[in-house]
């Protein structure tokens, strides 16, 4: 079966299609796939404070438009300082993403580092929190949540991942998300811990 995946995050739907290829046959579909072209308003998808309400609205929202089942995922780093910021701001938590010359991930990087350098290093403790979701016409909503704590070390190290992974050292390990290989992330992370529960459960339903 083919299910929907809510995402335009091209490092994502890598991540999560290597994540479901091991243990499942379902097939992941992307929203280009069928015909769903890129509009403003989704912009405007995830304007909830929890990433539970965040990803049900993109999953609901897909499954409104493409009539078909629909996964999705709200992900983001909450750094305990810092009242749990960047938290559901994660992807636009720089004000300075656009127009300085830096990616997005390289202005959210900058960003935090410039807010944690208020408070001493060893007050860094964070952890990477996924919640994903699953829509479709038959069953009720299904929602995973998957979480991996650790502190954020500066500088970043590592060059492998999306995001803040370069600066993300989880706890009981030596190597950030950065340096780890694809297959070394998805057996830690809150995005593998996750879509690997959502999968499970769906595989037997669908």
């Amino acid at each position: 079966m083919e299910l929907l995946l809510a995402t335009r995050n091209q490092h994502k739907i890598h991540e999560i299609r290597t994540l479901i290829e091991p243990i499942s046959k379902l097939q992941l579909v992307g929203l280009e796939d069928v015909g769903l072209n890129y509009e403003e308003r989704e912009e405007e998808l995830e304007p909830y404070d929890t990433f539970e309400e965040n990803a049900l609205s993109k999953a609901k929202y897909f499954h409104e438009l493409s009539g078909m089942p629909v996964i999705a995922d709200d992900s983001g780093l909450v750094v305990d300082c810092l009242n749990g910021a960047p938290g559901v701001k994660s992807k636009r938590f720089s004000p300075f993403s656009a127009g300085d010359g830096n990616s997005r991930d390289e202005a959210n990087n900058k960003h935090l580092i410039h807010c944690l350098s208020n408070f001493p290093d060893t007050e860094w403790n964070a952890r990477y929190v996924c919640v994903a979701t699953f829509v479709s016409e038959s069953r009720d909503p299904t929602v995973s949540r998957g979480e991996v704590k650790g502190k954020i070390i500066t500088p970043g190290r590592g060059t492998e991942g999306f995001g803040y992974d370069p600066y993300f050292l989880a706890n009981d390990s030596n190597f950030t998300f950065g340096e780890m290989s694809e297959d070394e992330k998805n057996l830690l992370s809150h995005r593998g811990r996750a879509f690997k529960v959502l999968f499970q459960v769906i595989s037997h339903v669908v």
